[in-house]
């Protein structure tokens, strides 16, 4: 069994971490290059960042803040928002990403799936999913979670990982921010169809919450937010219950 990952999330906006909850009422979390270099330090596995309104505001990653990001750490980093074609992967790739995260952009046109992974290879896309729960079904959204698709949550990951994801970031809009715990029996249902690695995003609230998606969902990463940008949660504590619950980490 590969080890689980550990995954801290920067959701950017004017150049700040914020975090809301079930993806509104943002407040503000920090220096996105101050956070970076702590988890780096702090023995995270990756690190992902999201410029949250990028899409919604039609614009550009800003790619002098990657850059100030990418030079604090020595971890594998991912970098989403507003990248809607080849070039805007290619720039920030220079910039410092090890990965690039779609989201909307893939949705509505998903050949540009098939695109980054023959330009860039399959380990390069990440695929992120941000799902509600809706009438008894799970719906993909858009725009940051603002925009309902009628397109149904599993039959769009299944598509992206055909179409060349390498990996599935999948937020449930329910539960994020909540503190509540992730969706473990969603996750699991979705991460039975999959041969592609799953990253569970969206409700952690304490070190237990990251033994049950583990254990329940068998997910290969988790990843949080607002627990570790305010300190209610260390990584190397973390990592050290992960272990005495028999998970296997880094």
């Amino acid at each position: 069994m590969l080890a689980k990952r550990i995954i801290p999330c920067l959701d950017v906006k004017d150049g700040r971490t914020v975090k809301g909850v079930n993806f509104v009422d943002l407040r503000d979390a920090g220096d996105p290059v101050e956070l970076a270099w702590q988890y780096s330090r702090q023995g995270a596995d990756e690190l992902v960042f999201l410029d949250i309104t990028a899409t919604h505001e039609r614009r550009k990653t800003t790619v002098e803040l990657v850059k100030a990001v990418a030079r604090q750490i020595n971890i594998p980093f991912t970098i989403g928002g507003g990248i809607n074609e080849l070039e805007d992967a290619d720039v920030l790739l220079h910039a410092g990403a090890d990965k690039i995260s779609i989201n909307s952009a893939a949705v509505r046109n998903p050949a540009l799936i098939d695109q980054m992974a023959q330009a860039f290879g399959i380990q390069f896309v990440v695929v992120a999913v941000d799902t509600r729960h809706v009438d008894g079904r799970n719906y993909v959204h858009l725009n940051g979670g603002r925009l309902k698709t009628d397109m149904e949550t599993e039959d769009w990951i299944r598509e992206a990982e055909s179409r060349g994801a390498g990996e599935i970031l999948l937020t449930s809009m329910d539960h994020d921010g909540t503190k509540n715990g992730f969706d473990c029996d969603f996750l699991q249902q979705i991460n039975a169809t999959l041969s592609i690695p799953l990253i569970a995003s969206g409700g952690a609230g304490n070190k237990q919450h990251f033994v049950d998606v583990f254990q329940r969902s068998n997910v290969d990463a988790a990843l949080a937010a607002s627990v570790f940008h305010y300190g209610e949660i260390r990584i190397p504590e973390l990592k050290e219950e992960l272990r005495q619950q028999g998970i296997e980490v880094r």
